[in-house]
């Protein structure tokens, strides 16, 4: 079996030369953003996933070797193994992240990197400590083993899946020419994920390839009227790792200590972020319907009567 080096490990000087590198361009042109407490909150949120990858990778790698022994073909170490590898893990990178944004469980992970205000490289670094002990991995990453592909090469799939992503966080890359936004993920489109915007919300999950977002109808594309205003629903106001990493898990244990049924605990644990019993809470379902709501009644009062020319066209609409 090859031997395969660490993609990210690889890339970790490569990371903080361009963050350097990003901190300088935005001092000296502001056309990118960078707040001392939340870089170093980021950066203590890549550190500290860094050290709990290696002390928790072992319940993944454990699951995979069993899971191993029932795979029903044998893919080998052909190179057009490794590029359908890669293109099938980004395949499942999306479901994976899908599901990360509409099951709390999930979410109470994820949440980690979307809560910086800020959008810039050091923003890629900010990553959940925990994400082992949430079984994500059983759900999607047991596929590609399955179907025979080596445990080896399905972890530098996914390894370098995570280095492409680290260049388009970033408010300093515009857009690309045409084909490469129509075919992969890339700042513009990334941004546009990382929005709370209501018509941004739970948009553009792509890894590498936005073609799956485009496919399965969660494509939004970033809309030039339409600044991006990054972070959470109910920013968190503290640059504190600590409670970054725990805050939604602790939000779970409160919510389901106080559930008056089974129904509750489930949908307190496993239901879209927001989620509550009598719907008193913003979950992204309701901020995106009441938004739409918004948008048709300031369409009709722009309506003219027959025959006149509308006063204005309505605030922001999908591109696609």
């Amino acid at each position: 079996m090859p031997q395969l080096p660490d993609p990210i490990m690889i890339a970790i000087p490569a990371f903080v030369a361009l963050i350097v590198a990003e901190m300088i361009y935005a001092r000296a042109t502001g056309k990118a953003e960078f707040e001392p407490k939340d870089t170093a909150a980021s950066l203590a949120m890549g550190l500290g996933n860094t050290v709990s990858g290696i002390a928790l990778g072992f319940i993944a790698l454990a699951w995979f070797t069993y899971v191993e022994q029932f795979a029903l073909f044998d893919m080998g170490w052909a190179l057009w193994v490794f590029a359908l590898c890669f293109v099938l893990d980004d395949f499942l990178y999306y479901w994976s992240h899908r599901f990360a944004h509409t099951v709390r469980w999930w979410w109470a992970d994820h949440v980690v990197h979307h809560s910086s205000q800020h959008y810039n490289l050091s923003t890629a670094l900010r990553q959940p400590w925990l994400s082992p002990l949430t079984f994500k991995f059983i759900f999607f990453g047991t596929w590609l083993v399955l179907l025979g592909f080596p445990i080896a090469m399905v972890a530098f799939c996914s390894a370098l899946n995570l280095v492409y992503q680290f260049w388009i966080h970033t408010e300093a890359v515009k857009r690309l020419p045409g084909p490469l936004e129509y075919v992969l993920n890339t700042p513009s489109h990334h941004r546009v994920h990382h929005a709370t915007n209501p018509i941004y919300l739970d948009r553009n999950y792509a890894g590498v390839f936005i073609i799956w977002d485009r496919i399965f109808g969660t494509f939004q594309a970033e809309i030039d009227e339409e600044k991006c205003r990054y972070g959470i629903v109910k920013n968190l106001g503290t640059h504190n790792p600590l409670k970054i990493c725990l805050h939604e898990w602790v939000g779970i244990v409160k919510d389901v200590s106080s559930a008056k049924s089974l129904r509750e605990v489930i949908g307190y644990w496993l239901g879209p972020p927001g989620w509550s019993p009598d719907g008193s809470r913003e979950s992204s379902k309701i901020i995106k319907q009441r938004w739409a709501e918004k948008q048709a009644r300031l369409k009709g009062e722009a309506e003219p009567p027959s025959g006149e020319t509308p006063a204005r066209e309505p605030v922001a609409t999908p591109a696609e």
